[in-house]
């Protein structure tokens, strides 16, 4: 059964992770250690807490941006992604390969002149039966 996990523990969580991000990792016991050097905290529970709470947090961190937290690293990889200009654009490929299917729903649509549509004749796979139906 889950722990609940009170605005104190959250709060110094994410303040420690935006003050010393580079130092901590996703062990917890490496975590509990850095926590316990950088700040002053009353009690062992409560240290281990936020040790466990940062700890979960990196873990997210690790996946994507982390609602909350803010810091430099993180701030510095948004840009990047915002300024990123790709080499060659999606929409000047040359081919542009469809099925029968598809081709017809683009010229219902009114846009058959598109000159880089290839059709490719389609070879459904045959699709294996699901909970072993026969």
């Amino acid at each position: 059964m889950g722990r609940v996990r009170t605005k104190t523990t959250k709060r110094a969580s994410r303040v420690v992770i935006e003050k010393y991000y580079p130092r901590l990792t996703l062990d917890f016991q490496t975590n509990k250690r850095i926590v316990d050097e950088v700040a002053i905290i009353a009690s062992k529970r409560l240290r281990n807490k936020i040790a466990g709470y940062s700890t979960h947090l990196m873990r997210r961190i690790q996946r994507g941006p982390v609602r909350g937290i803010s810091f430099k690293l993180q701030e510095e990889e948004r840009e990047r992604k915002d300024q990123y200009v790709p080499d060659v654009s999606e929409l000047e490929k040359e081919k542009v390969s469809v099925d029968q299917d598809t081709k017809d729903m683009i010229k219902a649509l009114g846009y058959d002149s598109i000159p880089t549509l290839v059709v490719n004749p389609s070879a459904r796979p045959e699709r294996p039966f699901r909970f072993n139906k026969h």
